[in-house]
């Protein structure tokens, strides 16, 4: 999905889930915030591909190619046939790239435990930030947007 604004194509994504509704909040978010061109254009790869928790448990199989991938660190990766030229982990493991650290109802602060590069080139430095989700949101699909909307060029400090 690419979301056209003036011309150009914002926030190059496509996301595999099962009615999470991760694209959408994905989608919303973008609009709300103004993210920068993707700088990514081909027609069968997405800048950015992200898979979900519940794709990501239920998908023995998985082909695709992509410039970045965002992805449950306890994905079954290894069995998949994803060509990337890079990856970024969520999830509660101490090797995951991004990470909760704390919840309050809405308000989460999540943590990015290593830098990350978003697909218009740019570092985000590791850090903590807050997050606001919906109460009802599983963790982990919040975890996927936020670090969706990360990747996307969304500055951290505009996700709260």
């Amino acid at each position: 999905n690419c979301i056209p604004k003036g011309g150009e194509f914002m926030g190059c994504f496509e996301v595999l889930e099962s009615g999470e509704g991760i694209q959408d909040e994905i989608a919303r978010r973008l609009q709300d915030t103004g993210a920068l061109a993707c700088g990514w254009s081909s027609p069968s790869r997405p800048a950015l591909l992200i898979i979900s928790p519940q794709i990501a448990a239920k998908t023995p199989h998985l082909e695709g190619g992509c410039r970045t991938v965002l992805l449950p660190g306890d994905a079954p990766a290894e069995h998949w046939q994803l060509q990337a030229a890079s990856a970024v982990s969520y999830g509660p493991g101490p090797r995951d790239t991004l990470t909760l650290s704390s919840r309050e109802g809405d308000r989460l602060w999540l943590a990015l435990q290593r830098e990350v590069v978003t697909v218009q080139g740019q570092v985000v430095e590791r850090q903590e930030f807050p997050f606001r989700s919906t109460a009802a949101q599983p963790t982990q699909a919040a975890l996927a947007v936020a670090g969706a909307l990360l990747l996307l060029g969304v500055r951290p400090e505009h996700l709260s």
